[in-house]
C-alpha cells in the first residue's frame, strides 16, 4: 500500500489518520495475465492502481477486429472513469498484459473517501486527469510510416517491448504482427 500512498501525495497531502484511512478502503488483488479488469458492456465498478504489472485498454471494431488503444503500467491507476463515475456501460475492455498486482477500490469505498478526508477530491481530481491522459491515445500517428511508429513506441515505452505480446503492439500501432517482426528484424 506504500506505493499507492506514496502515488497520493504527489497530488496533495493526506496525514496519517487520512492515509491510514485511503489504506483501509483499499484491498490488494492480483489480475492474471489476460484477464480483464473492466469490460465492454459493463458498467465499471471499481477504480485500480498498478503496483506490478501492465494493462492494455481495447476495443473491437464493428468488424470484429481488435484495436489496442493505450498501455497502462505500474505506478498509474486504471479506470474507465467516465463510466464509472455516472454509472454507465463501458464500450472497452481494461486487460491485464502481464500478471498484474494492483490495489483497488469499490465505487462505494471511492466515494467514502470523498466524504472523509478535506481535500480528497482536489486529489482525486488531478489523478483522474493525469488517469485520462495516459489513456488517450498518444499513440502512432497513422500517416507516419510503420518503422517510424515503432521506433517512436520504443521511445515512448521503452519498458514494454520485451513484457508484452507483440500483438498487441501491433494492434496498438495499427500494422499486422507480420509487418512487426519484418521492421523488428531489419531495426537490429
Amino acid at each position: 500500500m506504500n506505493e499507492l500512498i506514496e502515488y497520493i501525495l504527489q497530488f496533495g497531502s493526506l496525514n496519517q489518520q487520512q492515509s491510514d484511512l485511503v489504506t483501509r478502503k483499499a484491498k490488494e488483488i492480483e489480475l492474471r495475465k489476460d484477464a480483464y479488469f473492466s469490460e465492454a458492456g459493463h458498467i465499471p465498478k471499481q477504480v485500480g492502481f498498478i503496483v506490478q504489472g501492465v494493462m492494455r485498454g481495447c476495443y473491437y471494431t464493428n468488424t470484429g477486429e481488435e484495436i489496442t488503444r493505450c498501455f497502462i503500467s505500474e505506478s498509474s491507476l486504471v479506470v474507465d472513469y467516465i463510466n464509472f463515475d455516472i454509472g454507465a456501460y463501458s464500450s472497452e475492455y481494461l486487460q491485464a498484459c502481464t500478471d498484474c498486482r494492483m490495489i483497488v477500490f469499490s465505487k462505494q469505498n471511492w466515494e467514502e473517501l470523498s466524504q472523509a478526508i478535506v481535500g480528497w477530491d482536489n486529489i482525486k481530481n488531478k489523478m483522474v486527469q493525469l488517469c485520462m491522459h495516459q489513456k488517450s491515445r498518444k499513440g502512432p500517428v497513422i500517416s507516419q510510416d510503420a518503422t517510424t511508429r515503432y521506433l517512436e513506441f520504443l521511445e515512448n515505452h521503452p519498458s514494454l517491448t520485451n513484457r508484452i505480446p507483440l500483438a498487441y503492439i501491433a494492434s496498438y500501432l495499427g500494422i499486422t504482427q507480420q509487418s512487426l517482426s519484418r521492421i523488428r528484424k531489419n531495426i537490429r
